[in-house]
């Protein structure tokens, strides 16, 4: 029994050491470093602007996000809103509607008469993009003002071929994801600095017109997936903290998965089938990719055979008392998706991310993964208001 508990113990010593490595140095480097915005030569640019909005019966929330647009503060003659629709609600009506008496920006409607994903979407639209700087963003999500000027000013400096900001106000009020987009902010600005950043958000990115190549028609991850192939062409893709956008999001731990899982799925998926770059393309596969690597699919087995070797560990020592362990880990998840762990909340976050990835990694296992998506009215209503 002593050789059991002892050997139980080591075991799950050896795995928690080993998953918290990786942490352990980038928050080390981070906090040494201490790198601030972004580390591009932010020069002062107006180029003109085609911006991608893919919709799919977006009627409730089309005309708030068209005024956002025009409202940003850009000159608007340099715009175009490149819109592809596949909606069979009123959208398209409102939207011809909005432009109606617009002389500016110009409007490009590409209509779909039946919905094939939204890689697909995003690949016509990309090609029918005219303009030097093309910013994608989604229909759901509330942009700062500046936001054009910022990643103008990044895309001003030749190394850098797209940009991605951050989410400063979760709209829904979801503690768990700003608590996770914090460490995210800091992890994506460390990254940016040491090469380029992986992950790139769908409420706002900006690329080099010159630089965007098709993507993956199954893809399900598809600004990130854009940003890599920009970083294998030779071009930096980095995170400016100055762009500001808001996004709505759920706290909720059932509601997350539907989210964050397919999010996950979608990250897992890019990485194994952009294994090549492991080792390439300097800094960018040397450092960032390995850590997204152990952050995205080694981490979370880890975890996992931790918690289950902890509750092991705890049945045999304590018996049915050895339970608590695991009714802890239920408590605390239970807390947390109700954002009530106060300061331990960001920690929560980061544990419900790894749980996504977790199940995204069994989902794609079993042959799951659509690049259709549904929309979610929860988070429209967040939105709206």
């Amino acid at each position: 029994m002593r050789r059991l508990v002892r050997g139980l113990f080591l075991s799950i010593a050896a795995l928690v050491s080993l998953t918290g490595l990786p942490y352990a140095i980038y928050l080390l480097l981070a906090k040494v470093w201490n790198p601030q915005g972004s580390p591009a030569d932010k020069r002062s640019a107006e180029p003109t602007v085609s911006i991608v909005l893919p919709t799919y019966n977006e009627e409730r929330i089309i005309e708030n996000k068209l005024q956002d647009i025009v409202s940003l503060d850009y000159p608007m003659d340099k715009v175009e809103v490149v819109i592809v629709d596949s909606s069979d609600d009123d959208t398209r009506k409102i939207i011809r509607s909005f432009f109606a008496d617009r002389q500016t920006p110009a409007l490009t409607l590409i209509e779909e008469d039946e919905r094939r994903g939204l890689a697909p979407a995003l690949n016509d639209a990309y090609a029918a993009a005219s303009n030097e700087m093309v910013v994608k963003t989604d229909c759901d999500s509330k942009l700062a003002s500046d936001v054009l000027q910022e990643a103008a000013a990044n895309l001003a400096d030749p190394d850098v071929g797209a940009v991605t900001g951050r989410n400063v106000d979760v709209l829904g009020g979801s503690d768990v994801e700003e608590g996770y987009r914090g460490i995210q902010a800091t992890i994506q600005t460390l990254e940016s600095h040491i090469d380029s950043t992986l992950i790139f958000h769908g409420p706002f990115s900006a690329f080099e017109n010159d630089e965007i190549v098709p993507i993956d028609p199954d893809s399900i991850a598809d600004d990130t997936e854009l940003a890599m192939k920009i970083r294998k062409g030779g071009q930096r893709t980095v995170f400016d903290p100055e762009i500001r956008y808001k996004e709505a999001s759920h706290s909720a731990f059932g509601k997350r998965r539907t989210q964050k899982d397919r999010r996950a799925m979608g990250l897992i998926r890019l990485l194994i089938r952009n294994r090549e770059v492991l080792g390439r393309y300097g800094l960018y596969g040397g450092v960032v990719i390995p850590f997204n690597w152990w952050f995205m699919l080694v981490s979370p087995w880890l975890v996992a055979a931790s918690l289950g070797l902890t509750t092991l560990l705890g049945v045999v020592v304590a018996g049915p008392f050895g339970l608590a362990v695991p009714a802890a880990v239920g408590l605390g998840t239970f807390l947390g998706s109700r954002d009530r762990l106060g300061p331990l909340q960001s920690i929560y976050a980061v544990f419900d991310t790894q749980v996504s990835l977790l199940f995204a990694a069994v989902k794609l296992w079993r042959g799951e993964g659509s690049a259709v998506w549904d929309i979610d009215e929860e988070l429209r209503d967040a939105y709206d208001n």
